[in-house]
Parts: C-alpha cells; structure tokens; sequence
C-alpha cells in the first residue's frame, strides 16, 4: 500500500471514528436519565424503542474504555463508561441465578433472558477496560468472575437432543474477550482459553477438503446435510479469521496467520457478492437456497469485519491481493452504508445496495462493530509500513 492510499485510509477511520460514529452516539443514544445507552435509533438519531439490549450496553462501555486506555484520556469518555457500567451492575443482573439479562426496559426492567451469556462477555471486557482505566481491582475480579462465567456457562437446550451440533459462536467470542482481557487485566490463563477455542474451531469448523468454515456443525465437526447444518455465515467466520490473525501476529506465529488468512480466502469466495458486491449475509455450502429470507440481505456488521480482516491480512503478510479486496469492501461499504447527512451507518440494506430501513440501531446494531473497525483499521494503518 503505498503512502497516499494509506494517509488517506487512516484519516478516513481516524476521523469517522471520532468525529462522526462516535459523535453520533454520545449525542443521540445516551441516557442522561437513567444510564446507560439507548439503541434504536432513527437515521437522525431520533429514539424510535427506549429499551435496552445488555449486550450493547457492555460494548458501548468496552469502545469508551478502550477509547480512554488507547487513543486519549478524555474525562467524558471514561465517565460515560462508568455510569454505563454502574447501570449494567443495578439493573443488568437476575438476582435469582447471577445470569444477565438481554433485554431491559429503559428504566432497567428485565424483559428477556437468552439461553447464552454473550452478555457477561461483554460486560466483562467493558469492565476490565474500566479497570485497566481506572486502577479498581474490584472491577477487574469482576471481569474475570464474568469471563470465567461466559465460558463455563451450560446453555439450555433449544432443540432434543435428537441432532446435537456446535457453533462457531462460542470459542470466536472467547477468544476475543480472551485478548481483550489479557491486555486489560493480565488474565490468568488467557493464553490457554485461547488455544482451547483457536483448536476447536480448526479442529470442528475449518473443513480443509472443501475450502471452508463451517457455522454450525455436529459434535465431532461433521457436516450436517440440512439447513441449519448448510447454512454458513462468511462475516461471522471472517470475523473469527481476523481474531486469529490478530493472535498469530501477536505471538509471531506464522501457523496462526496462515490459518487465518486461509479462513479469510476460503470465506470471500463464498461470500463476497459477484454481482452487486459487499458480504452476503448467508449462502448455502452446497449452494443450495437458504431457509432464512434475509440471507442475501447486506447487514453492517459482516462489512465491517471483512474490512478489517483483509487490511489486517495485507499487513501481516503483505500480499497484493488483500489489499485489493480491502479496497473493494472499504469502498463498497462506505458507498452503500455511511450516511453522509446525518453520520454513522445504515444497518440493513437489500442485496443491491439499496436502503431496506433507515434504522441506524436496535438491540442488535449499536455503537460496536463500526467503531472498532475504525479503531482497529486505524491502528493497523499506523503500523503499516508504505510501500515505495
């Protein structure tokens, strides 16, 4: 990537990020009242729903916090991040079993529980961010007390245990809050919850024979010949690829960054659009049709990963052909999904780029995966060295 290209990319992410994303949120989506962040949000960030998804309250915490540890020690950044966090801990617990909740009323009423615990994921990097932040041990017990839950929690059964099957969702979450919290925290262990998860995801979910990353498999990683089984998710196991590259480029291991960019290559092939371009949301293994109405719908947030897998991709091995598709999904995306009225992203659009709903938020969408693309792209361009 010679200068011009990477100066321009990185005043792109850089700016985006703090004058325009997060701009957006502080000044649209916080709750002054009663804490917290509120989400749903129209395109000029007028509130359509007041009630919370947890989920998005520990990521709105986590991107002040890292904003705070990371890039400037701004005050408002990391009050923000306390009072989210102190609205989390008032409201975001059931006191009769310890689990979080998912879904709250404004006033932090529960209204509903999932079966997993991506909640204390990621409450507990918000939290360790804070006490990277802050110096507070408590918080930092309480953030590995919160990992060490999400990873031994037992999710109840959704179906009979007539066609069991494992998900890529668990062991590419560990090991994201995995490094997170091991920059923030020093967690004990961290290391081997990561090789735990980077195992089985190559031992279940990597199919080396047909070039891919399965979603959803049976427990002993063999392919499933029925919707749920077929149906892969390229965003999401990009989304993994980039957490290993991310690994292996931190313990200089090239083995780990060769299964990454493998994933990557593997999954852009499925799922990058021919014909319209941006990441599709689901495609069948066998190219079959898929069971969801949405599958060729383009959502933000598989955008955002394959952006910052293809320019990670492209530093960590400097092959031409990564920088290529970054431009392609950067260039897409940006074209199709960024608002240059009213800021931030439209979530949600149909196959050919056109708008399917103004929402620029709901208990899914928040201030997460676009910030910490701008984050993390940002952060790798500063270290790219330019070619000549």
């Amino acid at each position: 990537m010679n200068e011009a290209r990477r100066s321009e990319l990185l005043a792109t992410y850089r700016d985006g990020l703090l004058h325009d994303t997060l701009p957006f949120w502080l000044s649209h989506g916080v709750d002054h009242q009663h804490g917290g962040i509120i989400t749903s949000l129209n395109r000029d960030g007028s509130i359509i729903d007041t009630d919370k998804g947890v989920w998005q309250q520990g990521r709105f915490a986590w991107l002040l916090g890292e904003l705070y540890n990371q890039v400037e020690q701004r005050p408002e950044w990391l009050d923000m991040a306390r009072h989210t966090i102190i609205f989390l801990n008032q409201h975001g617990f059931d006191p009769s079993d310890g689990r979080m909740w998912f879904h709250l009323t404004r006033e932090g009423q529960p209204i509903r529980k999932r079966r997993y615990a991506f909640s204390e994921a990621f409450a507990a990097i918000a939290m360790g961010e804070l006490a990277q932040a802050t110096g507070s041990e408590q918080l930092a017990k309480q953030a590995q007390a919160l990992f060490l839950r999400f990873v031994r929690h037992n999710p109840m059964p959704k179906f009979t245990d007539v066609r069991p099957t494992r998900g890529i969702g668990v062991p590419m979450i560990t090991i994201n809050a995995a490094q997170q919290l091991r920059d923030s925290i020093e967690l004990p262990e961290a290391n081997d919850f990561i090789d735990h998860s980077i195992d089985a995801i190559r031992r279940y979910h990597v199919h080396e024979d047909i070039a891919c990353v399965m979603e959803t498999v049976g427990p002993a990683g063999e392919r499933l010949d029925h919707f749920d089984g077929r149906t892969l998710n390229p965003g999401h196991a990009i989304e993994g690829a980039w957490f290993i590259m991310w690994e292996g480029q931190y313990r200089q291991d090239a083995e780990l960054i060769a299964l990454g960019c493998r994933m990557l290559d593997w999954m852009w092939q499925r799922g990058w659009d021919q014909q319209y371009g941006g990441m599709l949301y689901f495609v069948d293994v066998a190219g079959l049709p898929v069971q969801e109405y949405w599958h060729d719908m383009k959502f933000w947030w598989p955008q955002n990963e394959t952006i910052i897998a293809t320019l990670l991709a492209h530093a960590v091995t400097g092959e031409a052909k990564y920088e290529t598709w970054h431009q392609q999904a950067h260039e897409w995306a940006y074209q199709h999904f960024a608002d240059s009225t009213h800021g931030e992203w439209f979530g949600y659009l149909h196959r050919d780029g056109s708008h399917s709903t103004s929402l620029k938020g709901n208990l899914w969408k928040g201030p997460f995966h676009l910030p910490r693309m701008q984050l993390t792209c940002w952060k790798i361009l500063e270290t790219l060295v330019p070619s000549s």
